[in-house]
């Protein structure tokens, strides 16, 4: 069927290429229907990334369709592809889209470079992260 994403090459707990952020951003999805007529659907992000989303969609699309998302909050709007639908077949589905072209700022918020890990200093919960020493704790009798 297509419908899965590509497999990563070889360790399954290989990074994602793109960091991801869980966020609910209201979005219209754009397609062009039957006729060349327009249709839209109102809808939200599960998550984002710099170069795309995964969004619920009730929509019937498919693999490798162009589709226009439109940032209800900015009205700003990107030309995106379909890269993956989830199996799971109900009221909408999880749709994974891809932008064209690169619009970092789409979603007005920042990502964390691509190196970045929960092992980075500035990671909440790093153990080795400058002030976050256990002082006259009952650990350390």
């Amino acid at each position: 069927m297509g419908s899965a994403p590509p497999p990563t090459s070889g360790d399954s707990n290989a990074q994602r290429r793109r960091q991801r952020v869980i966020a609910k951003v209201s979005v219209m999805v754009l397609e062009e229907g039957a006729e060349n007529k327009p249709v839209s659907e109102e809808t939200r992000t599960v998550t984002v990334k710099a170069r795309g989303a995964m969004v619920l969609l009730g929509l019937k699309v498919s693999i490798g369709q162009l589709l226009t998302l439109r940032n209800s909050r900015t009205g700003e709007e990107v030309a995106c592809r379909v890269v993956y639908m989830s199996p799971h077949e109900s009221e909408k589905r999880q749709v994974g889209v891809d932008f064209i072209e690169p619009c970092p700022r789409f979603w007005r918020i920042s990502f964390p470079p691509p190196d970045w890990t929960t092992r980075s200093p500035e990671a909440k919960g790093n153990p080795s992260r400058p002030g976050n020493t256990r002082t006259n704790s009952k650990w350390e009798e």
